[in-house]
């Protein structure tokens, strides 16, 4: 039977009134979250699910409440990260619940729907929109101070959704590694954030340098001042640099957040500098401009 073109338009109204009231749900879900922050990186590779699970430690150590959204639906990695393969999200009367994560963080992430880690995700663009939409409206997020998003790389179908759908969205945290190839993918990025109005809080170098576990010497594989150079160019922030340890790739494996588990360590002091960096960005309302 085909539809005739009352029905089409009925059909159309219908899905309006549902985005409508799915953009409602999340204007008030993210009324609770103070600071909405992204992290985006223009190209993979660059540690950048390893960097949003690390910051939002170190936020959650100075005493803060801290989500994450894992919005990588392809590759969700924030499960790993934190040691929480194999949890599930619960589903009551009020909505979605985040699963518990370390120092009390509240994550989500499609992780938590599939039967495996080896199990892929088969979308196309509407079902990665609608599941952003339901993770940002159906889920019972509660009061936070900080609701990192851990987006994909590049500048498709989640970052656009997130930019789109979030309401005073605080800025967004730009990860890059030291590389040239990594410089020329930045300026994409950052170019994506300013159109879309969102503030860019700063540029992020990780994988800054290799520092010897046995003489402390510091050997910069990847070049060194990418990151500060592409900053200066576009004038935004650039808020510092992580080094390589190869205790962040052993810690990541175990599921234990590298700031926890060695906060006196070189890297771990960088990303306590960048959250204070972060803090001071916000505090001042996103009207810092340049390095």
């Amino acid at each position: 039977m085909q539809s005739t073109p009352q029905s089409s338009l009925e059909a159309r109204q219908e899905a309006f009134k549902r985005f409508q009231e799915d953009l409602q749900k999340i204007r008030k879900r993210m009324s609770k979250v103070r600071f909405k922050i992204a992290v985006l990186s223009g190209k993979g590779g660059v540690g950048k699910s390893t960097v949003t699970a690390n910051l939002a430690a170190a936020f959650a150590m100075k005493g803060y409440q801290v989500g994450i959204l894992d919005a990588d639906i392809h590759g969700p990695t924030i499960p790993k990260l934190l040691g929480l393969q194999g949890a599930r999200l619960e589903v009551g009367p009020p909505g979605i619940f985040p699963v518990k994560g370390p120092l009390g963080m509240r994550i989500v992430s499609v992780g938590f729907l599939l039967p495996s880690e080896e199990v892929p995700v088969v979308w196309r663009g509407p079902l990665k929109t609608a599941a952003i939409r339901q993770f940002l409206g159906d889920v019972v997020w509660g009061s936070l101070d900080f609701l990192l998003i851990d987006l994909p790389p590049g500048t498709g179908d989640e970052p656009l959704s997130i930019a789109q759908f979030i309401p005073g969205m605080s800025g967004a945290i730009i990860v890059t590694i030291p590389s040239e190839v990594s410089q020329a993918v930045v300026k994409k990025a950052v170019i994506f954030a300013h159109e879309l109005k969102v503030p860019v809080i700063g540029i992020l170098e990780n994988m800054s340098g290799f520092i010897c576990p046995n003489c402390g010497a510091k050997i910069d594989i990847f070049k060194t001042g990418g990151g500060e150079k592409i900053a200066r160019e576009l004038n935004v922030p650039f808020l510092g640099k992580i080094p390589l340890d190869p205790r962040i790739v052993e810690d990541s494996d175990a599921g234990i957040p590298f700031v926890v588990k060695h906060p006196d360590s070189s890297a771990a002091k960088a990303f306590m500098d960048i959250v204070a960096k972060v803090e001071d960005f916000l505090l001042q309302g996103g009207k810092k401009e340049k390095p």
